[in-house]
């Protein structure tokens, strides 16, 4: 059985380091294989820098998927011609830096994951996405059954099409983008988990990551201002997922829900 944590996006330094705090523990507790995390609103919760790439990877990250936030900070465009296990979105058009898929090896066989942004209220409007599954899918199972799929997008319609429309071909399809876990975990008729979105690893008295005051006067007063990251206690949200590896069927998906700090150490 093929073993994967999925991790939500990380919102500034508070998610950041509680992933830093957390996943050497959670990893040896639930004896992980792969580690994926969506990284793109890591900077100070937007977009991700070459620096905290290789922070949340040595952390334990495999991959570190992203979305629309992808570009804001502009030192990743080189970088992602040199990190493959940083991923962009599949559906930018050809010529765009870095990839939308990669495939790695673990010790229970190779595994893909693939990053692919919706459309429907996302900017900018890349390309159609499920064509462009197809060909991503079909070439990655000339080597692996085992696929993740990233869906970043904001409605859960488009979210969910693309799950039903990848059933079967796929491990899983896991939603990011919106920060707030849903509840409608499951496994599809043809073996592929699906949740609609993750949930975000960041401060929760917070709104969606973000300090509560700025964002309430926002909405009072319509008028543009900075949306600083909150401080405070993060918790790190995702799926836990467990894969028949000869198969590519996913047999179990499991929300995670976990306190950002350390466990303390027993006294000896």
């Amino acid at each position: 059985m093929l073993t994967v944590l999925f991790l939500g996006d990380v919102v500034g330094e508070p998610g950041r380091n509680a992933i830093i705090a957390r996943l050497p523990d959670l990893k040896k507790r639930w004896s992980l294989d792969f580690i994926i995390v969506n990284g793109e609103n890591a900077a100070a919760g937007r977009g991700i820098t070459p620096r905290i790439t290789i922070e949340l990877l040595r952390a334990g990250a495999s991959v570190i998927t992203t979305g629309d936030h992808i570009w804001d900070r502009k030192e990743i465009q080189p970088f992602l011609e040199t990190e493959p296990r940083l991923l962009r979105p599949l559906n930018y058009p050809p010529g765009a830096p870095g990839a939308g898929t990669i495939i790695l090896e673990t010790s229970k066989g190779k595994v893909g994951v693939i990053n692919v942004q919706a459309r429907t209220f996302m900017h900018p409007i890349l390309e159609n996405p499920f064509p462009l599954l197809d060909i991503a899918v079909k070439e990655m199972r000339r080597e692996t059954a085992n696929i993740i799929v990233d869906a970043h997008g904001e409605t859960t319609s488009e979210k969910i099409a693309l799950g039903r429309y990848l059933d079967g071909r796929v491990s899983a399809v896991l939603g990011t983008h919106t920060h707030v876990q849903t509840a409608d975990e499951q496994i599809f008729e043809n073996g592929t988990a699906f949740i609609c979105d993750a949930g975000m690893c960041g401060p929760i008295h917070s709104i969606l990551g973000r300090q509560i005051e700025p964002i309430l006067a926002r909405f009072l007063s319509n008028i543009p201002a900075a949306l600083p990251v909150a401080p405070g206690i993060a918790h790190l949200r995702g799926v836990l997922l467990e894969i028949d590896e000869t198969t590519g069927r996913a047999l179990r998906i499991t929300r995670v829900d976990e306190p950002g700090d350390a466990p303390e150490t027993p006294a000896t």
